[in-house]
């Protein structure tokens, strides 16, 4: 920089002007003193650090003139800081840059002018800018800085680091977040510490929020852990379900200079049975071996039980990792029996057991709790109780202690098998054994009552629960601990807490009692619970079986009342309320509503208007039903002919003829009226026998060559 253009005010460089000097004494002969050193001049920077030099030069000299150069150093770094601090950082970097980039400067100078600068002056100074909001000024002084050669991050201390990280909160408060991440990559770019700044986490976390993933990779990359940053960006908007995006960041991590991790394979796999896609996870697994990647266990057992589902896939993984030298581990067992039980194959469960006791023996593996509750789970759903009861033994001689799921398995198994005295005995069992029972297992025992029509045990039980609670005994091994005094207690009292499942099972306990069961929906109320459309559906269902068709329509409209949209199973179950009471005309009005509604009707509502077909009685209902008859075929459902046929040939031979039609056919006493009519209904059979006749590729089961025969035999009459 040319030295005409380092001009600063003469007040910032050298000190204020002595006033006026009093009057001399008279001059006395003295010893000649060395005149003082004037204040350095900025304009003089070059001058002042170049010491004149010779050859001859004495180290005595030599020292001097570095001490010289020190002070001269002290000098304009406190000058530099002072200025600083007022607020003044341009004019603080044109110190800099004159000391910095002076021709004259010596090698060491650089170092030792930084070393020489108040920090804490300059954080002052900083500081004062960003609690006046001028961000941009900090960050242009802070890319000066470092183009003039000084490491901005020195110039901060822990105050102004914590005012420069509000300034950045209030970015994001204010929702700028796209702002937030270019200051980060800028304050990333000159080495700050960015981390303590604001937690990445929770910046990610607003990112996947706005489902910004193009944002959200950049301020990943701002951190050297950013491979751990992009798995936890995977993992979060794979919680979301967004499957696609998740996918995007996994391929952008593929693509980072340290390459694809065995962690984020796994996540990935994770997200894709989170979201319901198990053949993408198998096509990750491809392009793994494509890539001739050999994936550790922990990716195959997530692979192995995102497709558990399908036995036979599981297997097929299962061997492809022992052919890869990869060896399983109690995970990878555990993972095959949970696919043989979602498969119902219980002799090869047993098998896979059978080899893990094996290894057990061995010392090569340690069965878990959750291998023994798989079995048992295994057990139960095949009712076999006492094979489920075996396994619980096991347990015990391998001092593995059942957890709840163990307990609630075992209830099941015992509940499944119609042994509802034993599901108590076990039930109680687990009080003993000191687990603390929750919902899901007074559940299972109050609907095996009703399953088994012990309607009054269940309300029993229910209200027994709910006045006593339930009594944990302190076990055997508690009692042994240091921390267990015996003075305490022996058992602990925990309150019954009832879910909306349990009273909704008790709801069909009530039978036909509707009084009973708008008794249980208030005492819910009272509880804090809010009866759902599970709660509603059980209520119609009670009013249409008491044959009380008014109560069923009025708790079906009360339920759309209070704000809960009616699903496929309520509307089936007001139908058949409908249908029971002969109140066909509101069947189909309610099925035309649901349609309306976009709900598609299941297999169940079909069948409930097809059945109720000898209760329509004139064209018009024979043809709705044949309308249900032919919706049914188009949302592909397998349909039941045998119903078209019984409905067409019953109203051939005149079964389905209402009273109504034929008084009315013989109070008009027109042949000519009856001829017409006899017309409209044989043409109507006509053209459906014609339609079935076409209708070859159905796979119709309807007797064709009869309807056609019953057609004709009605022409003849």
């Amino acid at each position: 920089m040319a030295e005409s253009s380092l001009v600063l005010p003469l007040s910032l460089l050298l000190p204020p002007q002595n006033p006026k000097s009093p009057p001399r004494s008279p001059p006395l002969r003295r010893r000649n003193l060395r005149p003082l050193t004037p204040k350095p001049l900025l304009s003089d920077v070059r001058r002042d650090l170049t010491s004149p030099s010779s050859p001859s030069t004495s180290a005595a000299s030599a020292a001097a003139a570095a001490s010289t150069r020190r002070r001269i150093l002290t000098y304009y770094a406190r000058l530099a800081s002072k200025l600083a601090r007022s607020g003044r950082l341009r004019d603080f970097l044109m110190v800099a840059e004159s000391i910095l980039t002076s021709d004259a400067a010596a090698d060491d100078d650089s170092p030792q002018f930084v070393a020489r600068l108040g920090v804490r002056m300059v954080s002052e100074g900083v500081s004062s800018l960003l609690w006046r909001g001028r961000l941009q000024e900090v960050l242009d002084f802070v890319r000066e800085a470092e183009r003039i050669g000084i490491s901005s991050p020195l110039l901060f201390d822990a105050t102004a680091m914590d005012d420069l990280a509000t300034e950045c909160r209030r970015l994001l408060d204010q929702d700028r977040l796209e702002e937030f991440v270019v200051l980060m990559e800028t304050l990333a770019g000159y080495r700050f510490f960015v981390k303590d700044i604001i937690d990445p986490v929770d910046i990610l976390k607003k990112l996947v929020k706005k489902r910004d993933l193009d944002l959200a990779v950049r301020y990943a990359r701002v951190f050297p852990h950013s491979q751990l940053l992009l798995c936890f960006i995977i993992q979060e908007f794979g919680n979301k379900r967004d499957l696609t995006s998740a996918i995007r960041a996994f391929e952008v991590l593929k693509q980072q200079s340290g390459g694809i991790n065995m962690f984020a394979c796994r996540s990935i796999i994770d997200i894709c049975g989170h979201c319901g896609d198990f053949l993408r996870s198998r096509i990750i697994l491809e392009e793994l071996l494509a890539e001739k990647i050999v994936p550790n266990v922990y990716v195959f057992n997530s692979l192995m039980n995102v497709n558990a589902h399908d036995l036979s896939y599981t297997l097929q993984a299962y061997k492809n990792m022992q052919n890869l030298g990869v060896a399983a581990d109690l995970t990878s067992y555990n993972i095959l029996l949970k696919a043989c039980c979602n498969a119902r194959r219980v002799d090869l469960a047993q098998n896979i057991y059978r080899d893990m006791k094996h290894l057990a023996l061995n010392g090569a593996l340690k069965l878990n709790v959750y291998t023994y509750s798989t079995m048992i789970k295994v057990f139960a759903d095949a009712k076999m109780w006492q094979m489920a009861l075996s396994i619980k033994d096991d347990m015990l001689i391998s001092d593995v202690s059942p957890n709840m799921i163990t307990w609630s398995s075992l209830i099941s198994a015992c509940a499944k098998s119609g042994l509802v005295d034993k599901a108590i005995q076990v039930f109680e069992e687990m009080l003993i054994n000191g687990c603390e029972p929750n919902a899901q297992c007074c559940n299972i025992i109050l609907c095996a009552c009703v399953e088994s029509c012990q309607y009054d045990k269940a309300f029993r039980l229910f209200y027994s629960w709910k006045d006593t609670g339930f009594k944990i005994f302190c076990t055997s091994k508690a009692k042994r601990s240091p921390l267990y005094s015996g003075s305490e207690p022996t058992y602990t009292v925990v309150p019954f807490k009832p879910t909306i499942a349990t009273f909704n099972i008790l709801m069909k306990a009530c039978g036909t009692d509707f009084y009973r069961a708008k008794a249980l929906i208030h005492e819910m109320k009272i509880v804090g619970l809010n009866p759902n459309h599970i709660s509603w559906s059980v209520l119609i269902d009670i009013y249409g079986t008491a044959q009380n068709f008014q109560g069923a329509i009025q708790a079906f409209r009360r339920m759309q009342d209070i704000g809960i949209t009616p699903d496929v199973v309520a509307y089936t179950t007001a139908i058949k309320a409908c249908v029971e009471n002969k109140k066909l005309k509101m069947a189909f009005s309610l099925f035309e509503e649901m349609k309306k509604f976009q709900l598609q009707p299941n297999w169940v509502t079909y069948n409930t208007l097809l059945r109720a077909r000898s209760r329509y009685g004139s064209l018009y209902e024979v043809q709705q039903c044949l309308a249900v008859y032919q919706d049914m075929r188009k949302a592909g459902y397998s349909s039941n002919d045998y119903y078209l046929k019984e409905l067409i040939e019953e109203w051939c031979e005149g079964v389905l003829c209402s009273k109504n039609q034929n008084q009315e056919l013989v109070s008009d006493g027109s042949s000519v009226m009856k001829g017409e009519s006899r017309k409209l209904y044989d043409l109507f059979l006509e053209k459906v026998a014609a339609h079935l006749q076409k209708d070859i590729g159905e796979n119709q089961i309807i007797d064709i060559r009869g309807l056609t025969k019953v057609t004709q035999s009605k022409k003849k009459i």
